[in-house]
């Protein structure tokens, strides 16, 4: 059973909100049958919704055998307690489902890290009185990575392994700091993928790359990030990463747990923001997405706009902020103009100019057309002249015995 409460001053639709809660349910392998909402001038702190909805949850619950009720919002720890104790079988909200979610995806160790870090830390403050009735969490929807581990055990133990959790992640961290690290010194550019769950991202890199990511029409299909070489227009290689998709009232735990792996946002020289403009809900979207980028401190990141699935027909006109581009990831046109948009927004604040090398320095001519798009060279007696252009980001950090060969400069914005 699906539960759903608002607000009457909230601007919140609950017909669609259920809907995706119905997905997310679908995602975690279990079968919506029934749905029940609320509209309230307050929420009540003992049970959320009214204590007369609660009575009717159990008779039906009663009545259709169902096995699992779903919040469709995070329930506080006393909620939670109150309702368990009444409703005849097991209760669990939004937060603890998508945990779920991750928990079953999560494919790498640093994925599995995350996702247990993230379930421990919601589930601490829900352990008060629950004592051997923990063993209610033997199995099912809810209770998958530590739930099946039998928590049964003292508040002490699980902030000991919290603490070992975000010793080791922070670990995982510093490595991949070495490899950002790693990548400024080649001078590789990257860009990120980042929009709401379903909205297309991984078919996207797929077709711009060529690689062979999971494609499946549900929430959270992919949870670890992938990373693959886009080859631009130019001839120019760019790192090209799939991150984890975002959705509405995305759990605090799994943001802050994830932080290590959204890192790769904040370093991006170019974030494209995948859009289903064929959604109903597709500008709440786009709006949910903008609030985990600000909540990451990425929202200043440059960002296109990629209004996927336009061959779909639905929906209404979207508009957005600074660049955007409507395609379908399908239409091979549609990929080619994409990629022709991506090489223009990096080179748009660029540097352009012309160096002399001496042809006995190869390693600095090979340096040069590393890290820059040469358009064309000239060879006069002794020395080479080369026409580049690159991003200012990366002439600023030109090696200094290249720019001390730099004959020519141009800026434009």
């Amino acid at each position: 059973m699906l539960v759903g409460c608002a607000l009457k001053t909230d601007d919140v639709d609950l017909d669609s909100s259920l809907f995706e809660l119905a997905r997310l349910v679908d995602t975690a392998q279990a079968v919506p049958v029934a749905r029940v909402t609320q509209v309230r001038d307050q929420y009540d702190s003992t049970w959320l919704i009214g204590k007369g909805k609660v009575e009717e949850i159990i008779k039906s619950v009663e009545e259709d055998k169902i096995d699992l009720v779903v919040f469709d919002r995070e329930l506080s720890p006393r909620q939670l307690t109150r309702l368990e104790e009444r409703i005849p079988c097991k209760v669990i909200d939004r937060t603890q489902l998508i945990l779920d979610i991750f928990a079953m995806r999560a494919q790498t160790k640093e994925g599995s890290l995350q996702v247990e870090l993230a379930q421990l830390e919601y589930m601490l403050p829900r352990l008060v009185g629950k004592g051997t009735e923990l063993s209610r969490l033997g199995g099912g929807i809810g209770t998958r990575g530590p739930g099946e581990k039998k928590l049964e055990t003292d508040r002490r133990h699980i902030r000991g392994r919290i603490h070992d959790l975000k010793r080791d992640l922070e670990q995982v961290r510093k490595h991949r700091q070495l490899h950002q690290s790693r990548r400024r010194k080649m001078e590789i550019v990257q860009v990120a993928l980042v929009g709401y769950t379903n909205a297309g991202k991984s078919t996207l890199l797929n077709r711009l790359t060529g690689s062979t990511v999971l494609e499946e029409d549900q929430l959270f299909a992919t949870l670890d990030p992938t990373s693959r070489f886009l080859d631009l227009p130019s001839g120019e290689k760019i790192l090209l990463t799939d991150t984890v998709g975002f959705i509405r009232n995305l759990p605090h735990h799994l943001v802050a747990a994830f932080r290590s792996t959204l890192e790769q946002v904040q370093e991006a020289d170019l974030l494209l923001h995948v859009v289903d403009q064929s959604h109903p809900e597709a500008a709440s979207q786009m709006a949910a997405v903008q609030q985990v980028l600000k909540d990451l401190s990425a929202d200043k990141v440059p960002m296109l706009t990629v209004f996927n699935k336009r061959d779909q027909g639905r929906g209404e006109v979207l508009s957005a902020e600074g660049e955007l581009i409507q395609i379908s990831a399908l239409a091979e046109a549609d990929i080619a103009r994409l990629k022709e948009k991506i090489a223009q927004i990096l080179y748009e604040a660029q540097v352009s100019g012309s160096a002399e090398i001496p042809v006995a320095r190869g390693e600095m001519i090979s340096q040069l057309y590393e890290v820059a798009d040469v358009l064309h060279s000239e060879v006069n007696d002794l020395t080479m002249t080369l026409h580049f252009r690159l991003p200012r980001k990366k002439y600023e950090r030109m090696p200094p015995e290249i720019k001390a060969c730099i004959r020519e400069v141009h800026e434009k914005n």
